[in-house]
């Protein structure tokens, strides 16, 4: 297996029929497969994988009974997968899944080790504003550019997974593995990626102000331990 494409999946069920035929795209037998991570879900998106997975064989999923966090998913995810290259993106659709084909092209075309990452477009302005914010203030307290920190999809290879000492198993996985890239000299390859609206649901941090408020905070404890080399 040379590619694997974890997406993480809570509480998804509506969006996991629309989800699963963008993955259709992707699948190519003992060549690429897609792990969708039932991330301690209490909607019926067990009933629901269980329903329409047997009829994208490529795809597969993996269950955690009680969510521990998006990065516990993602990482629950990463460690049953298969591929020598490794990857992972978001269930809700607001970034297309077959985004990953041209990470994938990205990739190789690089021809050495390195680390792909989406840059996202067409977002509402508030959203923009927090995260040109939060790429300043990171950017800064690490001394090295980070910028869209949570952008997907993200694309790299299985020995920079296992390089990964205490990854964290909330949101801030996404700045830990974009700083180690970083730290470890690895080239970073961006490419734009079109970010609409959920097909269904709503999001479980990105509420109102009041839950940005919390994932600023959580991020800025997590950034100064990582500054510390405490994290890495």
């Amino acid at each position: 297996m040379k590619f694997s494409l974890v997406i993480p999946c809570y509480n998804e069920s509506k969006n996991i029929p629309a989800l699963l035929e963008k993955c259709a795209n992707i699948i190519i037998p003992n060549e690429r497969e897609v792990i969708l991570v039932d991330n301690g879900s209490t909607d019926d998106t067990p009933a629901t994988l269980q329903e329409f997975l047997p009829k994208y064989p490529g795809c597969r999923s993996v269950r955690v009974e009680k969510n521990q966090g998006y990065g516990f998913g993602i990482l629950s995810g990463l460690k049953a997968a298969s591929g020598d290259i490794l990857g992972w993106t978001h269930a809700d659709l607001q970034t297309d899944p077959t985004d990953t084909l041209k990470a994938l092209e990205l990739f190789n075309q690089s021809q050495e080790n390195s680390f792909v990452k989406g840059k996202r477009y067409g977002r509402p302005l508030s959203d923009v504003f927090f995260t040109v914010g939060m790429s300043f203030f990171e950017s800064i307290l690490l001394r090295t550019v980070l910028w869209d920190i949570n952008a997907q999809p993200n694309i790299f290879t299985r020995q920079f997974f296992e390089s990964w000492q205490t990854p964290p198993h909330d949101f801030s996985l996404d700045l830990y593995v974009y700083y180690c890239a970083k730290k470890q000299k690895i080239p970073v390859l961006r490419f734009p990626v079109h970010f609409g609206e959920r097909l269904h649901g709503a999001s479980s941090w990105n509420v109102d102000w009041a839950s940005k408020k919390k994932f600023i905070k959580r991020t800025i404890e997590f950034s100064l331990n990582l500054k510390k080399g405490l994290a890495v």
